[in-house]
């Protein structure tokens, strides 16, 4: 298959993919917190959390071993690229040393940081799990290179069906191992075996299909510093990554225990997907802004074009989050149970300040573009890093609502007030008028989200069929009052385009 082919049916299969994985999430989540229960669901996110922090040691290299990768493929430098093979191979194993000794000290460490919260069975349990999920991450490091090497090779085909097949084989052991009772202890061990499975299945393509060759000469210091500096940033994200969405489930471990760890593990899976849907917008977009950058335009047509994608992203956005707000609860009790009624009201605290980087995150291209990434990403480390230490602070007084206030302030300090001083100030973007444009579309949501809580007030949703046109009709009314009173020329041609096209296509 050419490399066009692979490239046209690696998007489609990731679209597959993300498809696949947000319907079996949303279908397996429910029976799975039904047969573990909210302890041994906590007691599992607990620790997933707590070893996550170890894949912070990837340090960005994986994107790196890409992008160097395909150069030197299309210089057809192979001898320097078997050298580059083993340079990264060699630092995994390095790094993998060290993962597995960090991996350790948190072992032994266990019963001092979660004694106050835990029973003595599952402290016992936690240990088990620790030593199966650190075991799973020493071996993902020296191995991770060679899916990232396939994606090098453009081999997106063999790539995305490897990592379809998990996500449709991990759901269909883990529901006879849950009616088994396996529970958390039987997560933990599926979920290690696909992950080495999958890992040893990329391995045996790399040198059985690929051909890949890989040399240990030393280590080139150039390559290598220039490597760990195109890393550094990626290496920043993950760490803002972690203390925005992992730090909370630590600290609720050590302070209040699997129950409230089990609660706040849902609100970061719905903030998780809150996000997807605004990263699916922006992936579209993202080429015309770099190339607008880079072609050295006006910072007026620039910023105009941000207002624009930004418009259209708050619309999708603002659509969800409202929609959430009216219905989430009723949702949340169907979905995940009445053990969970405390998800709904700490989700929406976090998503309300969570779109305002949602439906600005073009600017980073901006950045980019201008080599001014960097106060982005102390930014984001420096209040990720002061939120820990708060939340910590809050939730000893109260408890998970501290926990999410924490993260709500620092997304709202950090991209609400601070990063959007430094777009107006620094980068010239005009950020009056994107708020001014923001605030036309809030009034008719307001609207069609004021009329239907009158109609859910007068027709309580005790039944699917009143969820379901209580839906439709603030579907309708969002779509009306968008039409009528905020949406311009160029939003409606986007709706109306698809429309003409197949009208025209059937006549």
């Amino acid at each position: 298959m050419s490399n066009t082919k692979q490239l046209k049916a690696g998007v489609l299969l990731s679209y597959l993919t993300l498809a696949l994985s947000n319907i079996i999430a949303l279908v397996y989540t429910p029976f799975m917190l039904r047969l573990m229960g909210q302890s041994e669901y906590g007691l599992y996110s607990l620790v997933a959390s707590v070893v996550a922090y170890l894949t912070i040691l990837d340090f960005g290299f994986g994107n790196a071993i890409v992008r160097y990768t395909a150069k030197y493929r299309a210089e057809s430098r192979e001898e320097e690229q078997s050298s580059l093979f083993g340079m990264f191979l060699a630092m995994y194993l390095g790094i993998g040393i060290i993962a597995l000794i960090a991996g350790i000290c948190l072992y032994l460490n266990i019963d001092l940081l979660f004694q106050q919260s835990m029973t003595l069975e599952e402290l016992a349990k936690s240990k088990i799990m620790m030593l199966l999920m650190v075991l799973n991450v020493v071996l993902t490091f020296p191995l991770s290179i060679f899916p990232s090497i396939i994606v090098a090779y453009e081999k997106f085909v063999f790539h995305k069906l490897v990592n379809l097949a998990r996500i449709l084989i991990q759901p269909c052991i883990m529901i006879p191992l849950l009616l088994m009772r396996y529970k958390a202890m039987g997560m933990v061990v599926l979920t290690t075996v696909l992950n080495l499975g999958t890992l040893l299945v990329y391995c045996w393509y790399c040198f059985g299909r690929l051909h890949i060759k890989i040399t240990f000469k030393g280590f080139d210091r150039p390559l290598l510093k220039e490597v760990t500096i195109y890393s550094f940033y990626v290496f920043l994200t993950i760490i803002v990554d972690r203390a925005f969405w992992s730090t909370g489930q630590f600290i609720l471990g050590m302070l209040s225990g699997t129950k409230d760890v089990a609660i706040y593990s849902l609100v970061v899976q719905l903030c998780n997907y809150y996000m997807a849907f605004s990263l699916a917008i922006s992936g579209v977009f993202l080429p015309k802004m770099t190339q607008l950058v880079t072609e050295g335009r006006s910072m007026t047509e620039i910023s105009d074009l941000f207002i624009k994608i930004g418009r259209i992203q708050y619309i999708v956005m603002a659509y969800i989050l409202f929609g959430f707000i009216l219905f989430g609860k009723v949702f949340i009790s169907y979905w995940a149970g009445d053990d969970y009624e405390m998800v709904y009201p700490l989700t929406v605290l976090i998503m309300i300040p969570q779109t305002v980087p949602l439906i600005q995150n073009l600017g980073i291209s901006v950045l980019q573009a201008q080599n001014r990434q960097s106060f982005r990403s102390f930014l984001n480390v420096t209040v990720a890093l002061i939120s820990v230490f708060v939340g910590y602070e809050l939730t000893k007084y109260w408890g998970i609502i501290g926990c999410a206030i924490s993260t709500a302030g620092a997304l709202l300090l950090g991209h609400g007030v601070i990063l959007n001083w430094y777009y107006m100030k620094k980068i010239r973007l005009d950020i009056m008028k994107f708020w001014k444009q923001v605030f036309q579309i809030t009034v008719p949501m307001l609207l069609a989200g004021g009329v239907t809580a009158i109609s859910i007030y007068y027709h309580p949703m005790d039944s699917v069929l009143i969820i379901i046109l209580n839906i439709l009709l603030y579907s309708f009314f969002c779509g009306c009052f968008l039409w009528l009173f905020a949406c311009n020329d160029y939003e409606k041609s986007l709706l109306l385009s698809p429309i003409q096209r197949f009208s025209h296509h059937k006549i």
